[in-house]
């Protein structure tokens, strides 16, 4: 049985690796947090401080992992730039020195979203906020100490055993806590968390490296995924208000479609789109 270690194995996306890892019964399963640990049974799940260089270097003695897949980070704040970018370039050292496969996933916003069409493997980042900064300089790390790595580039991850972040907005929304609008004018390519999970446990077994994108198949607006998870949960989506990122007088990406095609290629899992996701799971 193989040894994988999975840092941030209590966010979204790591604890589903981890339950998609057990339930495999292929993989001796590691998994650290930080700041919310989420018990998964037959997971050991240990503590690490990513700023810690010493912490990651012993770790990953103490494991010896055959496997690590990195999806630890934060999106904001004063530990951004350390956690995110710095320490994704110390958990890739520390897994070359211990010989692992590494699998580290980064994001689609590592792109300005300028362009028309969806964004290949060839195609050079161009970040234009904190936080795809940060994932800009964490793949550049990550290549430096461990250039046999596997960058895994994905977008709105949703559809787990909880509603995620962007379904939970969502629904909120619906239920008078936020005012906002959702941009018709903002395409991502929202991949269903299990989806991922597995695709990236197929991808640990290969060694295909470098980059790689993995997201859903079907390229829709924030506005038009709000839509699908309020029918997907058997709400109306009437009140739900729609507006343009390029009026809004906020910079941010507009088109983050991401081609997938290269990983299908190689995949056995389906990498599903949002309709079909969402659709099948609408109550009507």
């Amino acid at each position: 049985m193989k040894r994988i270690l999975v840092t941030g194995g209590s966010g979204y996306l790591g604890a589903e690796l981890v339950r998609r890892a057990l339930a495999a019964e292929a993989w001796d399963v590691t998994a650290t947090c930080h700041a919310h640990a989420v018990d998964v049974p037959g997971a050991r799940l240990v503590p690490l401080d990513l700023g810690d260089a010493d912490a990651v270097q012993k770790l990953m003695a103490d494991v010896q992992p055959d496997v690590v897949v990195h999806t630890a980070y934060v999106q904001r704040g004063p530990l951004l730039w350390d956690v995110t970018a710095l320490g994704a370039g110390r958990v890739a050292e520390a897994a070359r020195q211990a010989g692992a496969r590494l699998i580290h996933m980064s994001s689609d916003v590592v792109f300005d979203g300028e362009r028309a069409g969806a964004y290949t493997e060839h195609d050079s980042p161009s970040p234009i906020s904190p936080y795809g900064e940060a994932k800009v300089e964490a793949e550049r790390l990550v290549m430096l100490a461990h250039p046999e790595a596997l960058l895994v580039r994905t977008s709105l991850i949703y559809g787990g055993h909880e509603p995620g972040i962007h379904e939970r907005l969502v629904l909120d929304t619906l239920d008078g806590l936020h005012d906002i609008a959702f941009f018709s004018d903002e395409m991502r390519c929202p991949v269903q968390v299990t989806d991922l999970a597995d695709a990236v446990l197929e991808l640990a077994a290969m060694k295909h490296m470098g980059v790689l994108n993995v997201a859903g198949a079907d390229v829709v607006s924030r506005y038009e995924f709000a839509q699908l998870i309020a029918a997907a949960h058997g709400r109306s989506a009437d009140a739900l208000r729609s507006a343009r990122s390029a009026t809004s007088g906020e910079r941010r990406p507009r088109n983050c479609a991401l081609d997938s095609s290269v990983a299908q290629q190689l995949l056995r899992t389906s990498l599903r789109g949002a309709r079909a996701v969402l659709g099948a799971m609408s109550p009507e």
